[in-house]
């Protein structure tokens, strides 16, 4: 039978990236206690075709993924999914993404109900004969409150939710858990989301991001400032979105360390 895909190609083009995308399987996510969470991950996985290749076979894509998805994932583990993919295509560099709900649990301020919140968070990988680049990334809920609004109005203050995103990379053999990541993200805004709340938690929010004010450029400098104090962090990017209450449009921020 022909085999198209292994065909030479005369255009002299590279592709730095074919692949899949949105490939959704069960994954098992490694906890800081030593659990392990089952999440949906949704990945999107690429290699490197050098221009004298007219294709690649993209199931070898979704064997290999379908193999790791009975297995724990981690930084490691990433790196163990690209060198098989490098390896099954002969390719020069492979890359992937994992994104996955990650479920934290939340103890209300003042009933002390708990319940449990999701993040939208990602593994990025990138394999070549160079380097392995490994980058965690983490969406966070927060909740803002208007420091214009608020100094300007005789009662109350606009307030909505925004989200804090972080992308990040450390030294080798450092490792930042979502454990971790999540609850100093969750820090940055005016107050933090619950999923459950009693009146008196209500209250307790309400009148605290009232008292702590922050516009979407405070949240990405305070942010910003946070992740550099992280031991062994090498490369982030902090960006917060605001769904403003009181317009139809986003507010938006911000900013990137140097490179590392």
């Amino acid at each position: 039978m022909r085999d198209v895909a292994s065909e030479t190609d005369s255009r002299g083009v590279n592709l730095a990236q074919v692949g899949i995308k949105d490939l959704h399987l069960p994954i098992r996510i490694r906890e800081q206690r030593g659990g392990m969470a089952r999440v949906l991950g949704q990945v999107d996985a690429s290699v490197e075709l050098p221009h004298s290749e007219r294709g690649t076979h993209m199931s070898r894509f979704v064997e290999i993924l379908n193999h790791w998805s009975k297995k724990a994932v981690a930084e490691r583990q990433i790196r163990e999914i690209l060198s098989e993919l490098r390896e099954a295509f002969a390719a020069p560099r492979a890359q992937m993404r994992l994104g996955f709900k990650y479920f934290l649990s939340k103890a209300a301020p003042v009933s002390r109900l708990v319940s449990q919140l999701d993040y939208d968070c990602c593994f990025e990988g990138m394999l070549d004969d160079q380097r392995y680049v490994f980058t965690l990334g983490a969406a966070v809920p927060i909740l803002t409150l208007c420091p214009c609004s608020r100094e300007i109005s005789a009662r109350g203050a606009h307030s909505q939710r925004a989200i804090l995103t972080v992308r990040l990379r450390t030294r080798p053999g450092v490792m930042i858990w979502l454990e971790e990541l999540i609850p100093l993200l969750e820090a940055q805004g005016s107050a933090e989301i619950f999923p459950v709340l009693k009146r008196p938690d209500e209250k307790a929010i309400t009148e605290g991001s009232y008292d702590n004010p922050k516009f979407v450029e405070d949240v990405v400098r305070d942010a910003y400032l946070a992740l550099r104090a992280l031991p062994g962090v090498t490369w982030f990017s902090v960006q917060c979105e605001s769904h403003e209450s009181i317009h139809n449009h986003i507010a938006y921020a911000y900013a990137e360390s140097g490179a590392d």
